[in-house]
């Protein structure tokens, strides 16, 4: 009997974690995607969660990988410059 209660407990422990995510259908498709090449790698069935989870653990990005991601004008340009010089000329070195 204490096995089952424990059960019972685990389980609604884990049901009370459980969040919804409103994803667009595009993106379902492709997790779906995802889960079926998971379960054909792993031979057996893998749930949209443990698909989610695989693509969290598996992305490896590197720095580079945003390299012209984000068109700055010139002004945006100027301003960072600006703020970064700011900042630097205000930072000196800790006394040890």
């Amino acid at each position: 009997m204490l096995n089952v209660t424990f059960a019972l407990l685990y389980l609604v422990v884990l049901v009370t974690e459980a969040k919804t995510v409103k994803i667009s259908r595009e993106i379902y498709e492709r997790l779906c995607e995802v889960a079926g090449e998971l379960q054909v790698k792993l031979k057996r069935r893998v749930s949209l969660d443990e698909a989610m989870e695989h693509l969290l653990r598996e992305r490896k990005l590197k720095v580079s990988d945003f390299a012209g991601a984000w068109s700055m004008s010139d002004e945006e340009e100027a301003e960072i410059l600006k703020s970064l010089r700011e900042g630097w000329s205000r930072w000196k070195f800790p006394k040890e």
